[in-house]
């Protein structure tokens, strides 16, 4: 099998490798089943994953070797065929970090299509990812206490006319679940409701009883994502968008890595990063529980676990890192980890700075969107990252910054240095949303993606992130619609306008804040308001931390209301508060809008104040100005 290991360190790494030939020329499959079936081939002994069954120090593990991960790859796949499917069926995933979900991914690949979904959405919203895609086989957590996955999924299924099989994943242990009635809790006739485990037992586990023969055009995966509509937007993932970046990836690790995954299998870094990429290299990849990060005790014990496992290398969000900080090493220190990968949200140099005095190891930040399958640009991992950029663009894929007329089409490259909207175009890069109208205004033109994003390519044509076009909240990682939230909070009898937007917060980036306008002789209780919002938005992450009512919400000359302006009064609120909470006095703080910049805050502080103040909000991913008065 070709290798790309050990090529990119710089820019011209990534110029030489491209001259070197076409990446269609190198690339040992261009399907994600044949990707998968070449490395199980070739490291059939060595251990893919090991799943740690709690947050314990010492909880034990579920491994599988390749050979072993394959088989069930098979499996999975042979039994949706028997079931009916093809590969035009989508195949809805609702698990969180099993095994399992490793099979479900790829096998549904392999047969038809395969849709994760966020199992901690709310019901309505999931079925409303299932009916975009028109799911027709669901595969699913089956009751276990503390989860609440099969209770919605009962709701979806009724909510989802194209759904025929339910398949009920269940750990092993617990035996076969009683599914006569789990049918009766689905509710719907027609609906046939099986085991998943007994299912790929009956399943042959070396070949593809489909004989199916892949196009690389063919999609292979529905990944939910964020969206301006408060519609969930659909993107489409072909065969060849995988399987390139997976290949490519390659080029940007080392050898013989152990990662720790504790970020979403729904997730295009947990699926792709953590999960196909990985394995086309031959990695071992230590799954932290079902619930990832999330688990109690995951965090506590991280440093336990990186010398338990012998990790090299782990992927994670702001929130995550500024957590860590604040966890002591153990006696002997960290043996075998070498970095950090970071990416889903900006990193702020300040927590990048504090976890490296902590721990002594480098964050290396990267770039990318699920539309771009996941990664578009990183610090390379062979080479030095470079704290405030998210790297280098990764091989084969075009990144530019353009000029963008009204109309949001490219009028031309921005300078160097100069900010400009970031367009992307490659192999790794989709072509579009499943639903025709999400696709209005997301090309910049000549097959340029606009990725809504601002920044500038520095002299070593590494990008420096500098705001974000368009509207999503990013909580930690986390993508969030803010029509999800204006939608339920308009739904209040009082309330005649609404607006979300993302407040600044030094632990996890972005909170989410929403400025609501009544309706006239009109009143709320702030505590009724809450519990409305608690009670009506699907998603809890979303659940605004703050909401405030404004006598007039600030409008554009078209009538549209102006959320660059409420992020300046988020922003001048979470930058207030921080200099309160922190004692300090006599300190003043504008925030205004830059045309290049975004948000800029300008902050002055008497003689003797600045390093005081710096401290309290270096923290926060802002572009700041500072004024020390002398005495």
């Amino acid at each position: 099998m070709p290798t790309l290991q050990h090529t990119i360190r710089s820019i011209a790494d990534v110029k030489r490798l491209e001259n070197s030939g076409p990446w269609q020329a190198r690339i040992p499959a261009t399907n994600t089943y044949d990707l998968l079936r070449l490395a199980c081939h070739k490291y059939a002994s060595k251990t893919a994953l090991q799943f740690l069954t709690s947050g314990k120090a010492d909880a034990p593990t579920l491994k599988q070797t390749y050979a072993e991960l394959m088989q069930s790859v098979h499996r999975t796949a042979n039994a949706l065929h028997t079931l009916g499917v093809t590969p035009a069926t989508p195949v809805a995933i609702l698990l969180p970090n099993l095994l399992e979900t490793h099979w479900a991914l790829w096998g549904a690949q392999a047969s038809g299509i395969a849709s994760p979904i966020n199992p901690m959405l709310e019901a309505d919203y999931i079925a409303r990812i299932c009916n975009e895609t028109r799911a027709e086989v669901l595969i699913v957590l089956g009751p276990l206490p503390g989860s609440d996955i099969w209770p919605k999924a009962a709701k979806v299924v009724q909510a989802v006319p194209s759904i025929r099989t339910v398949m009920v994943v269940t750990p092993e242990n617990l035996g076969t679940p009683e599914l006569s009635s789990l049918a009766i809790e689905v509710g719907r006739s027609g609906v046939d409701v099986c085991d998943f485990h007994t299912a790929l037992r009956a399943a042959v586990p070396d070949r593809l009883m489909s004989e199916r023969v892949f196009s690389q055009n063919e999609p292979c995966a529905y990944f939910h994502t964020g969206g301006t509509t408060g519609y969930p937007k659909v993107a489409i993932h072909t065969h060849a968008n995988e399987a390139f970046l997976a290949w490519v990836l390659e080029s940007l690790f080392d050898q013989d890595q152990v990662l720790l995954c504790g970020l979403p299998l729904f997730h295009v870094n947990g699926a792709i990063v953590t999960g196909l990429s990985a394995f086309h290299c031959g990695f071992e990849v230590v799954m932290l529980t079902a619930g990832g990060f999330r688990t109690p005790g995951v965090l506590d014990n991280f440093w336990a676990f990186a010398n338990r496992f012998k990790a090299t290398s782990f992927s994670a969000v702001p929130t995550i890192y500024a957590a860590l900080t604040h966890k002591p090493l153990p006696p002997k220190g960290l043996l075998t980890l070498k970095r950090g990968v970071c990416g889903a949200a900006p990193l702020p140099p300040q927590v990048a700075i504090e976890f490296e005095r902590a721990t002594g190891l480098g964050i290396f930040e990267g770039y990318g969107l699920t539309e771009g399958t996941c990664v578009s640009a990183i610090n390379p991992l062979s080479g030095e990252a470079k704290l405030g950029t998210v790297g280098i663009r990764i091989p084969y894929q075009d990144l530019r910054t353009f000029k963008v007329d009204s109309n949001g089409k490219a009028m031309g490259e921005s300078a160097p240095g100069e900010v400009g909207v970031v367009g992307i175009r490659g192999p790794n890069v989709f072509g579009g949303y499943l639903r025709a109208k999400d696709n209005d205004g997301i090309w910049l033109g000549d097959g340029w993606l606009n990725t809504g994003d601002l920044a500038y390519l520095d002299a070593e044509e590494r990008l420096v992130l500098c705001g974000r076009a368009k509207d999503l909240i990013i909580r930690g990682g986390h993508n969030i619609d803010p029509a999800m939230i204006e939608d339920a909070l308009t739904a209040h009898p009082a309330i005649a306008m609404a607006a979300a937007v993302g407040e600044p917060d030094a632990h996890a980036g972005e909170i989410p804040v929403a400025y609501v306008m009544l309706k006239p002789s009109q009143s709320i209780d702030e505590a009724a308001l809450a519990a409305h919002a608690r009670n009506t938005i699907p998603e809890r992450a979303a659940v605004p931390v703050r909401i405030e009512v404004l006598p007039l919400l600030p409008l554009t000359a078209v009538g549209k209301i102006s959320k660059p302006h409420l992020r300046l009064l988020a922003t001048q609120h979470a930058v207030l508060r921080a200099l309160n909470d922190a004692g300090l006095t006599g300190v003043t703080s504008e925030s205004a809008l830059s045309p290049e910049k975004g948000v800029v805050v300008q902050v002055t502080c008497a003689a003797g104040q600045l390093n005081a103040v710096q401290a309290a909000l270096g923290r926060f991913n802002l572009n700041m100005e500072w004024k020390e008065l002398t005495v």
